[in-house]
């Protein structure tokens, strides 16, 4: 099939699959292994419209998702090189290590499949004959213009090349003069862009147009120099995409004629029009510490209710025994604390027929409370856990008032730190989120236990309820010392053999990955009305729900929360929690912080 084109003959964005041909850690990045470049062969008889035969014009940008993903979206990358041969194309890209997405493309070997949606995106406009050409490139941003510097007369511009560290991306570059500039100074001159290129620089070497690609804050200075000296700048953009084919609307960026689309209407964009507004909001910093001695390793102590934890990592009840089940696995001692499995007056022996039903981002479960019962728990399981470093909290539910309120005198005459009171559980025909789905009713549990125990008691709350920060105030009100939330979603499954609902109960709870933004949402709503009451009326919130990396748990922090709960993370990734707790460690160091609370609520405006 003929190649695609557009009425000024640049390729049309076409589908293909195409096979790795190379991928390798480019030599000169720093830190090492922060680059590969992947090369990639796309077969005429592999793709939609011939897509072999639609080579990229310079600028242009696939969207590249390896076959063996666990992202959803591709992530849109530069074309370093692209080259014909009698039946295929091989396309080369420079791939910066950094999300989940490059982390993937990074790690794929010969032979692997990727899918691919390109070329897309506008180009470098061709300079004019007379005109005297500078290009730019800053970081990953080399790639797209020592792509376009290959389509050049060699020796007919001069180019600038910006790294933090190390220098690479240059192999197919030919300028009259290459300046190499290093904010560490291991390359070339040491210092930012600023060092080697400035307004009258422009102005004394005559270039008469410019072409860059770097981080944003880099274009923003282009820009300003270029319009300082009365000089041409066309500048490659980039923006989070979606469908990479102008359709969505989701990459749009500021510009003095409107938005526009940094997939269609870009990458490369008129510098003159580009709006460099800066950042509302200035990056998260506290007191950085220069020294890399343990004495100053950040203190990751937090205090939920008066207990007080040795980090704010949580193993969630449901998902991780009563601790000792994953002892041979991990040093289940470096975890901030264990909720039990969730435990009623009288044993249990949970829910009929299928019981867990896995989903692309999730976990569907109908355990339904099965559980030895209270005294069994307290006889048994109760030592090994205190036995722990971890602060032991017990899950109590039940299946009316009588159960919860006999429970927890039960549990208030044992050595248990705390009782997390779950009137949450979708799992249940009696009790359990019955309990949490009004304000009333759950108050009234809430009232009753903390008439019989005087434990520092969290209530669990479920994300199913209408009015969710209703129920918050409500159960605070009624004597809770701490809220968690959320417990999982109600979901179901049909099995298409049968065509009947995959659970006995039908309904049943959804947890994992895909819950994370809702739980992270709901989090961030309670402790915002949390915050406009008085401080000494306010109760801590932990937060809980499809937490599965440090990142995650930080963003929850942000929020406000006290704490956090890892659930279904720990069947993926059994070392889960204790990565949680490294890389807060690391963050918190990178961004000079010493206490949590120091950065806790952030998001909150606090």
């Amino acid at each position: 099939m003929k190649q695609v084109t557009d009425c000024s003959g640049v390729p049309l964005p076409v589908f293909a699959q195409g096979k790795v041909s190379f991928c390798k850690i480019v030599e000169g990045a720093k830190p090492v292994g922060s680059v590969y470049l992947l090369k990639l062969q796309v077969n005429a008889e592999d793709s939609t419209n011939s897509a072999a035969d639609s080579l990229p014009v310079a600028g242009q940008f696939y969207l590249l998702r390896a076959k063996k993903s666990g992202v959803l979206l591709g992530r849109p990358i530069s074309v370093y090189a692209a080259e014909r041969t009698a039946d295929s194309a091989e396309l080369s890209f420079l791939i910066l290590k950094k999300g989940t997405g490059t982390q993937e493309l990074c790690a794929l070997r010969v032979d692997d499949g990727v899918d691919l949606i390109g070329p897309l995106g506008n180009c470098f406009p061709a300079p004019a004959d007379d005109d005297k050409v500078c290009i730019v490139g800053g970081g990953i941003g080399i790639a797209p213009v020592a792509g376009f510097a290959n389509t050049l007369p060699a020796k007919s511009y001069d180019f600038y090349a910006c790294f933090k560290s190390g220098c690479y991306g240059l192999d197919y570059v030919q300028p009259a003069h290459l300046t190499v500039t290093t904010d560490d100074g291991s390359v070339g001159v040491h210092g930012m862009l600023n060092v080697a290129l400035t307004a009258d620089t422009l102005k004394k070497n005559g270039y008469t147009v410019v072409y860059a690609c770097g981080p944003t804050p880099m274009l923003s200075y282009v820009q300003k120099i270029c319009k300082e000296a009365g000089v041409r700048s066309y500048l490659s953009m980039e923006n989070r995409m979606a469908c990479g084919v102008g359709a969505c609307l989701g990459c749009t960026i500021a510009t003095t004629e409107g938005n526009k689309r940094c997939c269609k209407d870009g990458p490369v964009f008129d510098g003159a029009i580009l709006d460099f507004t800066p950042p509302k909001f200035k990056p998260l910093r506290g007191e950085v510490v220069s020294t890399n001695s343990d004495s100053n390793l950040p203190d990751l102590r937090v205090d939920v209710a008066g207990v007080h934890f040795a980090n704010p990592v949580i193993a969630a009840s449901g998902t991780f025994g009563y601790g000792s089940e994953y002892a041979s696995i991990f040093d289940v001692n470096k975890l901030g604390g264990i909720c039990s499995k969730g435990l009623t007056l009288q044993p249990r022996p949970g829910n009929t027929g299928t019981r867990l039903v896995e989903t692309p981002s999730g976990l569907i479960n109908s355990i339904g409370l099965e559980n030895p019962g209270i005294a069994h728990f307290i006889q048994y399981e109760l030592p090994a856990m205190l036995a722990l470093k971890p602060v032991t909290i017990a899950n109590l539910s039940g299946s009316s008032l009588e159960t919860y309120v006999e429970g927890a005198k039960l549990l208030d005459e044992t050595a248990v730190p705390m009782i997390e009171l779950n009137i949450s559980c979708p799992n249940v025909k009696a009790g359990g989120m019955s309990f949490g789905m009004d304000c009333t009713s759950a108050a009234n549990v809430t009232k009753a236990v903390r008439a019989v125990t005087k434990k520092p008691l969290m209530v669990k709350l479920t994300p199913n309820a209408p009015d969710l920060i209703g129920i918050a105030m409500a159960v605070r009100e009624a004597g809770a010392d701490a809220i968690s939330l959320v417990n999982t979603f109600q979901a179901m499954a049909i099995d298409l053999h049968t065509g009947r609902p995959v659970f006995d109960n039908v309904r049943a709870g959804f947890s994992g990955p895909a819950i994370k933004p809702i739980a992270l949402r709901m989090v961030y709503d309670v402790v915002q009305a949390m915050n406009r009451l008085p401080e000494k009326e306010r109760i801590p919130v932990v937060g809980l729900g499809g937490i599965a990396t440090w990142q995650d748990a930080v963003e929850f922090l942000l929020a406000g929360a006290a704490a956090i709960q890892v659930g279904t993370a720990t069947f993926a990734n059994p070392f889960a929690m204790t990565e949680i707790v490294d890389g807060i460690t690391v963050w918190m160091k990178q961004k000079g912080f010493k206490t949590i609370s120091e950065f806790r609520g952030k998001a909150q405006g606090a």
